[in-house]
């Protein structure tokens, strides 16, 4: 399994501060992969997908903004 790193800008996250895997992102074919996982990266700022190891990561100098 190879760890591809795809990194997003803060406006690539939901509400939630988070991004979903499989993602267009990371040039995935929802048809052929795994299930649809949600993943937190505005918590520490980057997060790994648990099926296929895709890391998440917030561009540097990049700054999730919270809603509340």
């Amino acid at each position: 399994m190879s760890q591809a790193v795809i990194e997003l800008l803060a406006k690539d996250l939901n509400a939630q501060g988070g991004v979903f895997c499989p993602n267009p992102k990371a040039d995935m074919k929802l048809w052929n992969s795994h299930p649809k996982v949600y993943l937190d990266v505005a918590h520490a700022g980057e997060a790994k997908c648990p099926y296929c190891g895709t890391v998440y990561r917030l561009k540097a100098g990049e700054h999730v903004h919270g809603g509340h």
